[in-house]
C-alpha cells in the first residue's frame, strides 16, 4: 500500500506523522520504505538520526524524491519492492505532492485546529478531486493534529472537517505532546517510548489501525 501524507499548509505537523506511522508500521514487522519528497527534508533527516542511534539499522528503508513524474513512478515502482510505501511531502501544493497522491492508495491531510482554514480545506479537496479523475482507487482522508489535549477548538474544527466532500474524516486526534519531539531528538517514535507518554503511543496505534483496516475493506 502507499500512503502520502500531505496537506497545502506548513505546521500540520505531517512529517511527525509520517514518520511514527513508519516507526511503528516497521515494528509490526511491515518491509517498509520512506519516501522524503518535502524540501525540509526532515524525514530523511530523521531517519539518518535513527540510524545512527540504531547502529546502521532503523527497521525500515528511506530514500529522497522530488518531481511530480519522478515520484509517480518511483513510488508505484517501490510498491512492488515493498509491503508499505509512506510518503511525506511538503506542507503546499506542488508537483511532488501531486505526483505522490497520484500514486498512493491512501492520502491523509491533517489540519490544526487552532489555525483551522476553510480556504485551505477547500485546496485539498480541489486537489483530491482532481486525483480522482487519474487514480479512482484514491481514498482521502482528514485528522487533527497538533491538537489541543482539551478545548473546543478540536470539537469545532472537527465538525467542519466531517462535512468536506471526498474526505474522511478519522477521529484519532493527535495532540500537541512533548513526547512526540522528545522521541524524534532520540531517532524514536512514541510507541517506542510508551512509559513517557502512553497518550501519545495511543493516538499513533489508533490513527494507524484507522488508515490500514481502511484499506482492507
Amino acid at each position: 500500500m502507499i500512503l502520502t501524507v500531505g496537506g497545502v499548509k506548513g505546521g500540520t505537523g505531517k512529517t511527525t506523522i509520517a514518520t511514527n506511522l513508519v516507526v511503528y508500521r516497521s515494528g509490526l514487522g511491515k518491509d517498509v520504505l520512506l519516501i522524503d519528497g518535502d524540501e525540509q527534508k526532515t524525514s530523511l533527516y530523521f531517519s539518518t538520526l535513527r540510524n545512527e542511534k540504531k547502529n546502521g539499522d532503523a527497521g525500515y528503508s528511506c530514500v529522497r524524491v522530488t518531481g511530480g513524474e519522478q515520484m509517480k513512478v518511483e513510488a508505484a515502482r517501490m510498491a512492488s519492492k515493498f509491503e508499505d510505501v509512506i510518503i511525506d511531502v511538503g506542507g503546499w501544493d506542488n508537483t511532488s505532492q501531486r505526483g505522490a497522491i497520484l500514486a498512493s492508495d491512501i492520502a491523509l491531510f491533517p489540519f490544526q485546529p487552532r489555525t483551522f482554514d476553510a480556504w485551505t480545506l477547500g485546496r485539498v479537496q480541489s486537489l483530491v478531486a482532481e486525483a480522482k479523475v487519474y487514480n479512482p482507487r484514491l481514498r482521502a482522508f482528514t485528522v487533527l493534529s497538533r491538537a489541543d489535549v482539551r478545548g473546543s477548538d478540536n470539537e469545532e474544527a472537527a465538525a467542519y472537517l466531517k462535512e468536506a466532500e471526498d474526505l474522511t474524516y478519522i477521529s484519532a486526534i493527535v495532540c500537541n505532546r512533548k513526547a512526540y519531539s522528545n522521541a524524534a531528538k532520540a531517532g524514536k517514535g512514541v510507541v517506542e517510548i510508551e512509559k513517557e507518554d502512553p497518550k501519545a503511543a495511543a493516538e499513533i496505534r489508533t490513527l494507524h489501525d484507522a488508515l490500514y483496516k481502511s484499506n482492507s475493506e
